[in-house]
């Protein structure tokens, strides 16, 4: 053969061998992220070409599907009572990336996960018929949070202790995320929003650290006895009032100055809710005890998936003596969640084990057969001794029978909580947030709640502002909703 030929033809070869790799390449390698791009409209096609799967709450779907006229998005995603559950639900639109539960069972509620394929579908290489998710949230405490927040804006999270099942999220001002499923209309939806100083896309209850303020002395109260610092909530503590900052000259005084705050024992110190008590104990501590009891409750955790990722609560390293006293009041550079300030009266509610907080109960397909069960799967950890959560149970009693936590009383329930208002602003120049975190017992049936709620109260006045005044209300109606026989 001539010499020329032989070379044109092992080029050509070469050049068929070269297309064929790339075609193979794009076709089972770039494929998947092809079909993913949130440009590519046939995934929407073929995401909204029929119903989607549903979410369930207290056994009803707050989520449907309607049929659309005049596009190729045949159906688009409804909600029943929206603004309540958009805190959990988050939103599926067909012109944005779905948020919240939505966003991390999309390929559940669309039908394309796996597990819901049947041999005829495998074979057939259809889309299965799609799944559904059933959440723990109590449709009743979901309720009382937003009806007691109102037209406040702040957080709120309830929790089983035993279980871990999460009974309420609630964030306000929320917003109503059946705005934002249709294509034609979402733009000025999502522009009006997002535009809105009020935040009402931010989930308060999950994903906005915020200092906590007094609410932390438990995780300080905590750890002290849990170090052996103290032997009990009823030993006499070395705490002079006011508490000069280690390495300053200034002096730490308490919101009520006729307080007895002076070597008051925990209990008291709980009661009244002495910040110089706790913020010697943390420097007496030391920051690396107080952060690895901190810890331990879940802070600094970005992990925290439940099954919507939490952002993480903060307990800050590498501070100055005067810095980790500031800690111990829950401020400085201490941020948390109601999720997780929730999680820190749940456990010690449980006896100091902290059972996977989970919003999630089962997966299941169509028909309803479970694929996946949350709640059996939920693991737990002993966070703190018994002794110790019995402790802080007392102590957190007196702080709602006769301290500064008496809005949260219950009828016919033994209660314990603790209020917080914390810093806001430099030199606190703007409006406190008002924390209160808390745990009811029932007399009479036997069911547990913890709870926790932060309040941003920006348009009221500083003296009005509160943990007993803002948040314990809220708290309160959860309770009485999650209690009640």
């Amino acid at each position: 053969m001539n010499k020329t030929i032989r070379r044109a033809s092992v080029f050509t070869l070469l050049l068929v061998f070269a297309l064929l790799v790339r075609a193979t390449w794009v076709q089972f390698y770039e494929g998947r992220a092809l079909a993913d791009d949130k440009d590519n409209r046939r995934t929407a096609i073929a995401t909204y070409s029929a119903p989607l799967g549903n979410i369930i709450v207290g056994g009803r779907s707050v989520t449907g599907s309607a049929s659309t006229k005049g596009s190729d998005l045949k159906y688009k995603r409804t909600y029943r009572d929206g603004e309540l559950y958009a805190a959990v639900t988050g939103f599926a639109s067909q012109a944005y990336a779905p948020t919240q539960l939505e966003g991390i069972y999309t390929d559940l509620l669309n039908g394309t996960d796996s597990r819901l394929k049947s041999v005829m579908d495998t074979i057939t290489n259809q889309r299965a018929d799609p799944g559904n998710v059933v959440t723990t949230i109590d449709p009743d405490v979901q309720q009382a949070a937003y009806d007691a927040l109102g037209d406040k804006k702040g957080g709120a999270v309830a929790i089983d202790p035993k279980t871990g099942k999460i009974l309420a999220v609630v964030s306000t001002p929320s917003y109503d995320p059946s705005s934002l499923t249709d294509a034609n209309t979402a733009g000025a939806a999502w522009k009006k929003l997002t535009a809105d100083p009020e935040k009402p896309l931010v989930n308060r209850a999950l994903r906005q650290p915020l200092p906590p303020g007094s609410t932390f002395k438990l995780v300080v109260a905590a750890a002290a006895l849990e170090d052996g610092l103290y032997s009990s909530v009823d030993e006499k503590t070395a705490s002079p009032d006011p508490y000069r900052l280690p390495d300053t000259t200034r002096d730490l005084s308490n919101e009520n100055p006729n307080a007895p705050c002076t070597n008051a024992t925990i209990r008291t110190a709980l009661e009244y809710s002495c910040n110089n008590v706790f913020a010697k104990m943390a420097v007496q501590l030391g920051q690396d005890k107080v952060k690895a009891m901190a810890e331990k409750f879940g802070f600094n955790d970005d992990k925290l998936d439940v099954p919507v990722r939490a952002y993480p609560s903060v307990y800050p390293s590498d501070m100055y003596p005067s810095q980790t006293a500031l800690t111990g009041i829950g401020q400085f550079d201490v941020t948390a969640t109601p999720l997780q300030m929730a999680m820190v009266s749940a456990t010690i509610a449980n006896g100091g084990k902290l059972v996977s907080p989970h919003m999630v109960s089962q997966i299941t397909n169509s028909g309803g057969d479970v694929l996946q069960d949350y709640d059996d799967e939920a693991g737990s950890e002993e966070i703190v001794s018994s002794s110790t959560a019995e402790q802080l149970q007392s102590a957190m009693q007196t702080v709602v029978e006769k301290g500064t936590g008496t809005n949260a009383q219950v009828p016919g329930a033994t209660v314990g909580g603790k209020t917080g208002t914390a810093q806001h602003g430099e030199n606190n120049s703007q409006v406190p947030y008002a924390w209160f975190t808390s745990y009811g017992k029932s007399g009479s049936s036997g069911k547990e709640v913890a709870v926790a709620v932060v309040v941003e109260q920006s348009n009221a006045a500083r003296s009005e502002v509160s943990g007993n005044g803002l948040a314990a209300p809220v708290a309160r109606a959860m309770m009485e909703a999650a209690l009640k026989d």
